[in-house]
């Protein structure tokens, strides 16, 4: 399965820390009936993901809110004590972004937007995109090249929404 409009997101198991600690949470959950904005990204912590890519849907949070988004989640392969850290230092949580691990990358595997970079330490991360996705299915897709911030940030979202 490949992320393209008018497919289901997949079903997934995905990690975050909620106020007792680590919990999993079904992706499915999180998208019925919802208008919800996905993005991935190879790792918390890492170059372009904090400088360029978390940011961008920082800044653009509010927009996507007023066009009807109810939520807006980061995925990453990651625990979710990082993501929890890295939320908290980016502001990503202060902007009301929903942080979630795939941290065995299975959903990105099953996608097939997994890479391995291991010049970089990166093992099995997920290339960048964003996406719209209305009650489950994916009415935008912004699918990066692998190394690159380009479409799948905050502002080229949102110029399609």
């Amino acid at each position: 399965m490949a992320i393209a409009v008018g497919e289901r997101m997949p079903e997934a198991t995905l990690v975050r820390m909620g106020a007792d600690g680590p919990e999993q949470v079904q992706l499915s959950d999180l998208l019925r009936g919802r208008k919800v904005v996905v993005f991935a990204l190879p790792g918390a912590f890492t170059g372009p993901c904090s400088t360029a890519h978390v940011p961008s849907f920082i800044r653009t949070a509010d927009d996507f809110r007023a066009k009807g988004v109810e939520e807006i989640i980061c995925i990453s392969v990651n625990d979710p004590f990082v993501l929890h850290a890295w939320g908290e230092a980016t502001g990503a949580a202060a902007a009301g972004i929903t942080m979630l691990g795939d941290a065995d990358g299975s959903m990105t595997k099953g996608l097939g937007l997994d890479f391995t970079a291991p010049h970089l330490g990166l093992v099995g991360r997920s290339n960048r995109y964003a996406a719209l996705v209305e009650d489950g299915v994916i009415a935008v897709a912004n699918v990066d090249a692998p190394g690159v911030c380009e479409i799948s940030t905050g502002e080229k979202l949102l110029e399609r929404v």
